[in-house]
């Protein structure tokens, strides 16, 4: 997409089953993201189906092939076009390492849609993704309250899911001034793109025009080069290609560059973006590109490439606060979960717990305690088995913030407060 209008990073987030995927494809739907050929071919099969709601039938098709096909270099991701921004989905809902990836892709999203079905309310993922839509850092939250349809459209079932979610927002101290709520049904098209007469109790905006009322993205930080690595490829005619999305600062050709923790580094050859030729890689950019000198077996996924003569930081231990959103019991110093950290996952010791957070003011409510459990907000001193590039949240923080995985699923949220750098 290229225009002119500021581009805005967007997660939908919430329970699997409270329709996310419909949403998008509704977005997508009413902004003119698929073309309107396609939709007349899907209409006239779906006609003689006998079916409607064919649109959805079509976008939800394309969005299970595009997930189905995983991810090549051209990373597969939604886009459409309001009056104010483009935007681009991040990660598509429904995903297994959603959790994981919205930690880890930390400066992926901008803002965030929250879904919650009105016929079933908060579930336990809707808690969870509105912990760590919190503790990631994301500022505006849009709630859409959806498939009112199964519901009558009643109001009160509408207010009743509202006050439960402000409820938990509350908890985790997000501030709901910043939060609308609107009610819609992403398959009937309610509240989406126009008002509905079926709501006539509701005053509020469209789902689209309170997007386009989001307050604009803060400009990347000019924090240096991080580029970590998802991925290494070996392509014929070109050699070793590592392919990653840039998170911060500029990648150049002729740059140097070090992979770290692999601590090997070289010259920058050349950098391909959408299968073109670039002359350089900005923020956001997903590329592939190639280092003289350095071979498949010197790099791996998880390293994290800077400029040679400003490397990436390498953690004996660090302390980081995180948050504890579920644990079967307790968490005591020794425990050893797995880090995932922007595209490296590494297992970690917690070598002490240093204070337990009061999650509501942030203050300390306890040095060193022995234990922590689910809900709890600590600062703790972790240390990876294995060499992992992590920076401090405070510095780049697109670096700095991971997710604490065991058991199939993510425990905590944490950013890092700072690092003692191994020798």
């Amino acid at each position: 997409m290229s225009t002119d209008k500021p581009h805005q990073n967007l997660a939908i987030i919430g329970h699997v089953d409270h329709g996310k995927s419909t949403l998008v494809g509704r977005l997508l739907y009413e902004t003119g993201g698929v073309p309107e050929h396609v939709i007349e071919q899907h209409r006239e099969e779906a006609e003689e189906k006998g079916k409607g709601g064919f649109e959805f039938a079509y976008v939800m098709d394309n969005l299970a092939e595009e997930r189905e096909r995983g991810v090549t270099i051209d990373i597969a991701h939604q886009e459409f076009s309001t009056e104010a921004y483009d935007f681009t989905i991040v990660d598509t809902p429904g995903h297994r390492d959603f959790v994981k990836n919205m930690i880890t892709g930390a400066s992926q999203a901008d803002h965030a849609v929250l879904v919650v079905a009105a016929d079933d309310g908060v579930a336990p993922q809707t808690q969870e993704h509105v912990f760590l839509a919190r503790t990631l850092g994301i500022d505006e939250l849009i709630v859409a309250v959806n498939k009112m349809d199964l519901v009558d459209y009643e109001e009160a079932k509408y207010k009743e899911v509202v006050e439960e979610v402000t409820q938990l927002l509350q908890q985790v101290q997000f501030d709901t001034d910043d939060a609308s709520f609107i009610p819609v049904s992403a398959f009937e098209g309610d509240n989406v793109a126009d008002t509905s007469e079926n709501t006539d109790w509701y005053g509020g905006e469209t789902l689209l025009e309170a997007l386009n009322d989001l307050p604009e993205p803060e400009p990347p930080s000019d924090a240096s080069l991080r580029l970590p690595i998802q991925d290494v490829y070996t392509i014929d005619g070109i050699g070793t290609v590592p392919v990653g999305r840039v998170e911060t600062g500029v990648l150049n050709i002729g740059d140097n560059v070090s992979f770290q923790p692999s601590d090997v580094s070289g010259e920058v050859k050349t950098i391909e973006m959408h299968h073109e030729e670039v002359p350089k890689a900005d923020p956001g950019d997903n590329v592939g590109f190639n280092v003289r000198g350095i071979g498949k077996d010197d790099i791996r996924r998880g390293d994290v490439v800077g400029p040679a003569d400003d490397p990436p930081t390498v953690a004996e231990t660090f302390q980081a606060q995180i948050v504890v959103m579920q644990h079967p019991s307790v968490i005591t110093a020794g425990y050893t979960p797995v880090l995932h950290a922007h595209t490296a996952q590494v297992a970690g010791t917690i070598e002490s717990i240093d204070q337990k957070i009061d999650p509501s003011s942030g203050e300390v409510a306890e040095e060193e305690p022995d234990f922590i459990k689910s809900g709890d907000a600590a600062v703790v001193t972790i240390r990876p088995q294995k060499p992992l590039s992590i920076e401090p949240s405070s510095e780049i923080s697109e670096l700095g913030s991971f997710a604490i995985r065991d058991m199939g699923q993510t425990i905590a949220a944490g950013k890092v407060l700072g690092v003692i750098e191994r020798d």
